[in-house]
């Protein structure tokens, strides 16, 4: 019954293996000795301006997020479009709530200022 499944399993402890491996191996054989060049923080040459744990604003973070989740939104759209000559009027109406929502979603971020600087 679920046949088709132990594949997938074998692969995943596959790749676990080689994680394990090639972690390990980094830890045994790759030469670390961390001296004060190497964990310098970076910034073009010149000593840093500001401290690197600098607490950036609430919107930044929001406007990422509701990037993220858009875009995946979107990107769902894509094999709808594609099986779209295939499916029946259900798989249409299905879909034209999902854009209804998500309209709706844009609709009341946009209303309530989530989008504005």
């Amino acid at each position: 019954m679920y046949c088709e499944y132990i594949y997938i399993i074998k692969y995943f402890f596959l790749l676990f293996f080689i994680f394990l491996l090639l972690f390990l191996f980094s830890i045994i054989f790759v030469y670390q000795k961390p001296n004060f060049e190497k964990v310098s923080p970076y910034e073009c040459g010149f000593n840093p301006f500001y401290d690197a744990r600098v607490q950036f604003e609430v919107k930044f973070y929001l406007i990422g997020i509701l990037f993220i989740i858009f875009d995946i939104e979107i990107s769902l759209l894509f094999p709808w479009i594609v099986s779209l000559k295939y499916l029946s009027f259900i798989g249409f109406s299905i879909m034209f709530v999902f854009i209804f929502i998500l309209v709706l979603g844009f609709i009341y971020e946009w209303l309530n200022g989530a989008l504005n600087w």
